[in-house]
Order: structure tokens, then sequence, then C-alpha cells
């Protein structure tokens, strides 16, 4: 069962290095996110390719992509949408945001003022709208990646608590290499890539994946190392706010998500490792002039003990 899971993988990422160079990694996370069923912030300086490896994603799969630039005047119509009156037929006709989609871009979520953000929350964890009363469910898969700029905080609004833990992840593409930049301008010499990038999946295949991530196997023990890495977040001397049971739950999808991937049908401690820091980090509050979430959840890793019994049988 797990081939099929890695065959997919290798196939998108192929398909995505066409346009993004050298991120491997970080397109794994975010098919990993994808079948999930979760969303993503990308949280890095402008340039990097975000919106790049959104659309390659989205072209890749042969499914709907649409972008919003969040800015402080965005108003929550703006991307669920909005009835507008008819003169020729006299009534109102539904006007659709670009909400009604695949895969939304949220481009500088932060940008957006509270109330704003807050009408994105619906979309993202009961996928539906609600407009006039009228409650419309959203198309499957709904998948958004907000992006948020680090570096500038004038004129943001931070994203609080709550809506940070509505990301299943929050992943950074980061500037390439000498060589891969390189790579990047030999590519773009003449042409943008995307332009005649072609799908190699649709929408069918993704619905396999997921049913089958689904279903992969995870023993008992792992369920409890799970369960300890929560309750070591909520006792750290480091960290305020510990792990919610919406991360504890967010790390078990991811890390079934990421073991079919990866060519399994069961889940070893290691893919809890490796998607603990994306999936954990964001949903921590550190102490006063504890500045590095990352460090802190691989560094509490290190103080629980691993599950070592025999994981194929």
């Amino acid at each position: 069962m797990g081939a099929e899971g890695k065959a997919f993988c290798d196939k998108i990422t192929e398909n995505i290095s066409k346009v993004i160079v050298g991120k491997e990694k970080v397109i794994k996370y975010l098919l990993t996110a994808l079948i999930a069923d979760g969303h993503v912030l990308m949280e890095d300086v402008p340039g990097t390719g975000k919106t790049k490896l959104a659309k390659s994603l989205a072209r890749s799969l042969d499914i709907d992509f649409s972008r919003i630039q969040f800015t402080p005047d965005l108003l929550p119509s703006d991307i669920t949408g909005i009835n507008v009156f008819n003169r020729k037929e006299n009534d109102f006709v539904l006007r659709k945001g670009p909400a009604f989609t695949n895969i939304l871009l949220a481009d500088e979520i932060n940008r957006a003022t509270p109330r704003t953000q807050a009408g994105l929350l619906e979309c993202m964890e009961e996928r539906q709208v609600t407009i006039d009363g009228e409650t419309m469910k959203l198309d499957t898969p709904f998948f958004v990646v907000a992006t948020q700029n680090p570096i500038e905080s004038a004129g943001t609004f931070p994203l609080p608590e709550a809506e940070l833990d509505r990301f299943i992840m929050k992943l950074s593409v980061g500037l390439p290499g000498r060589d891969e930049e390189v790579d990047i301008l030999n590519k773009y010499m003449e042409k943008d890539p995307l332009d005649t990038l072609e799908s190699v999946a649709t929408k069918e295949d993704l619905k396999k994946i997921r049913d089958a991530a689904v279903r992969v196997e995870m023993k008992e023990c792992i369920t409890e190392y799970i369960a300890d890495i929560s309750q070591a977040s909520r006792n750290h001397p480091e960290i305020s706010l510990g792990i919610s049971t919406r991360g504890s739950i967010a790390l078990m999808r991811c890390a079934k998500a990421f073991a079919y991937l990866s060519g399994r049908d069961y889940v070893v401690p290691d893919d809890i490792k490796t998607v603990a820091v994306p999936v954990l980090a964001h949903r921590i509050k550190l102490g006063i002039g504890i500045g590095n979430p990352d460090k802190v959840i691989t560094g509490m890793l290190q103080g629980i003990k691993v599950p070592t019994e025999d994981f194929t049988k």
C-alpha cells in the first residue's frame, strides 16, 4: 500500500521541481499537510517562491487555484463572496469569492484586520462559508496556503494563537544556495517554466491517496509517544503555553501522511520527529526572552523516551 504513496509523492515533487529548485523537503512537507487535510502557514521574506510553489502544486494536480492579496481594507465578503442585486432578474445573485477553490493562497495574511482573518477561519475549520445566513460547503480538497513576512511589522496584525493553531504546519521556503540560484537563473532564462507545467495527477488520485493515508497503522506506543510530547510541552520550563489537543491530532495526522508518502503503511518514531517542528513550533508560546520555538521543540524531543519495538509486525 505504501509504495503507491511514495510514487505519488515522487511524481508530484519531480514535477514541481521543474519550477521550484532544490526544495524537495519543503515540497514533501506541503504534500504531507495536503494529504493530512490541513492548511499551511509559510513565513518567509518576499521573493522566495511561495506563490510559485502553491501554483505549481495546483497545476501538478489539475485543481483550481485562487489568490487573495490581504490588505488592511480587505473585508470578509472579499474572501467568501457576496449577494449582488441583479436588475435584469430583479433578484439577488451570489457572486462567489476566491474561497470557492481547491488551493487558496492567502498572501500576507497578517496585513488584514482580525475581523477579516476570522472570516477565513470558518473556511479553514468547517470547509464552508456563510453568506447572508446561508451556509455553503466548499469544494474538496480545500487547502489554504497563507504567507506572512517575518521582517516587516508596520501595518500588520499578528495572528492570534487560536488562528495559528488552525494551521497544521508552519513552513519556510528559504533562499537558495549558490548552485541552486544558478540553476534557477538558467531555468528562467527565456520563459517562466510554470507556464508550461502540466498536471501529473488528478483530483481523484489525490482523494485516493488521502483515503489510504488515513488507514496507515499507528501502534499504541506511537500514540503514547505523541501524548508524551504534548504533556512535556505543557510542563516545559521555557514554554508558557503548551501544545493543545488539536496540536496532538495534527501531529498524528501528519505523521501518518508522511509515513505513507515515504512508502510505508505504518508509522515509526522518526516520522513523528521529522514532522514535529513544522507541526508544533508555531503552536507553543515561549517564556519572556526565549526566542526560538524550533530549538525548544527539538531539545524537548531529545528528552522524551522513544518507542523501540518492531513496527513492521
